[in-house]
């Protein structure tokens, strides 16, 4: 009997949380397909009696005039800057991480590169403005993906080293006995097996990057490399805000992130299924 009510709270708690979950993006959509009239009506009309997906339509088309030219090519500039990032991150990461956790007695570098990434961003403003403007990369992808670069390096080294540490050593020691390098050990045995941890660890840096708003808004002044959070923002400014069309522009905007979710979730499981040592 206590297995049973268990097993009906647990389901209970899984539906609460999918429900908190899914009830925002619902509403989310609901909105982007309601006429102004519906949004402005009291008391609300929670379900549109007529689905309207114009605002689909001129988002996703770049004839001028239209919200989709500043739409898409703001869409198209955070995912070369997310994927940018997070790609050159995890490049640099791997090797800080396996140094840090195969190498003991630099944990001070370690520690203190992590006091730096909780230091507020507000505080880094001057610096790199002064940098990237010396430098000519102000509002450029290149600048914003080194500024995402200083963000999330320390935050995957640090996700990606305590994964290491709780790999078996022996299968390396045996490696090294049979002759391979630093690099061949990392490449062949090391990485496979945290794998599920590199997924993992892309998911957030890519989070990081996609979702970043303050630098983005900061050091860039025109739709050249202006990222989707700044652009979103900027659908607000006006006097008369269509609460709809930024239904709509939030709703597309999730969509990437869910597509990453989806594919490095297979990476995940295969990782998972893949990695393993005998005893």
């Amino acid at each position: 009997m206590k297995k049973q009510i268990r097993t009906v709270l647990l389901y209970l708690a899984a539906l609460f949380l999918a429900v908190t979950i899914l009830a925002p993006m619902l509403w989310l959509f609901l909105m982007s397909v309601s006429s102004s009239t519906d949004l402005a009506r009291i008391p609300l009309r929670w379900i549109p009696p007529h689905l309207d997906f114009s605002r689909y339509a001129s988002l996703l088309t770049l004839q001028a005039g239209q919200p989709g030219a500043l739409f898409l090519h703001a869409l198209a500039n955070s995912l070369l800057v997310a994927c940018g990032a997070t790609v050159i991150s995890l490049l640099l990461a791997i090797p800080a991480a396996f140094s840090f956790s195969r190498y003991p007695g630099r944990d001070g570098w370690l520690y203190g590169s992590l006091a730096i990434y909780m230091v507020p961003p507000v505080a880094f403003v001057l610096p790199l403005y002064f940098i990237l403007e010396q430098i000519s990369l102000l509002n450029t992808h290149l600048g914003l993906i080194l500024v995402y670069c200083s963000m999330i390096l320390p935050f995957l080294t640090w996700m990606l080293k305590n994964q290491f540490d709780s790999l078996p050593l022996d299968i390396e020691q045996a490696a090294r006995l049979d002759g391979l390098r630093f690099w061949q050990v990392l490449l062949r045995i090391t990485l496979p097996l945290a794998k599920p941890a590199l997924g993992a660890s892309a998911m957030f840096g890519w989070l990081l990057a996609w979702d970043e708003f303050f630098y983005a808004l900061l050091f860039t002044n025109n739709i050249d490399a202006q990222t989707l959070p700044v652009t979103i923002a900027g659908f607000t400014a006006g006097r008369a805000t269509d609460d709809g069309l930024i239904a709509a522009v939030g709703i597309l905007a999730a969509v990437p992130p869910l597509f990453i979710a989806l594919w490095l979730q297979k990476t995940l499981v295969s990782g998972l299924t893949s990695g393993g040592s005998k005893g």
